[in-house]
């Protein structure tokens, strides 16, 4: 898998974001929610520094639900068994998810009383 094309690899990306996107209910509406930020950017027009903000924390929310999809998914096929230190990865996991999450609303919170409730 090492040293191919650019596009090959791009493709290997697009399909492991597809299947997230087909199995993951919660990539499903992470990804929901980014579009609804990018139409209230888009509706608001704030400045740019906001654009970047926002997109830089929905970028990273969904990044990190990749992350936390192929580490289950690696775990469930290397030790399908529970284990108590497969459930401490897990879970960090997917607090990593709920921190960016928390985080990221945070920022949005910030973005609408400084540009929407004025």
């Amino acid at each position: 898998m090492k040293n191919q094309p650019l596009f090959r690899r791009m493709g290997f990306a697009l399909q492991g974001i597809n299947a997230a996107f087909r199995a993951e209910s919660s990539f499903r509406l992470q990804c929901l929610a980014a579009l609804m930020v990018v139409v209230v950017l888009a509706w608001s027009k704030p400045p740019l520094i906001w654009w970047a903000l926002l997109l830089l924390n929905c970028g990273m929310v969904l990044a990190a639900e990749l992350f936390n999809t192929a580490l289950e998914h690696l775990i469930d096929h290397v030790h399908p068994s529970l284990h108590p230190s497969i459930k401490i990865a897990k879970d960090c996991a997917a607090g990593a998810v709920l921190l960016l999450s928390l985080t990221a609303l945070c920022v949005f919170v910030a973005f609408l009383v400084e540009n929407v409730v004025r």
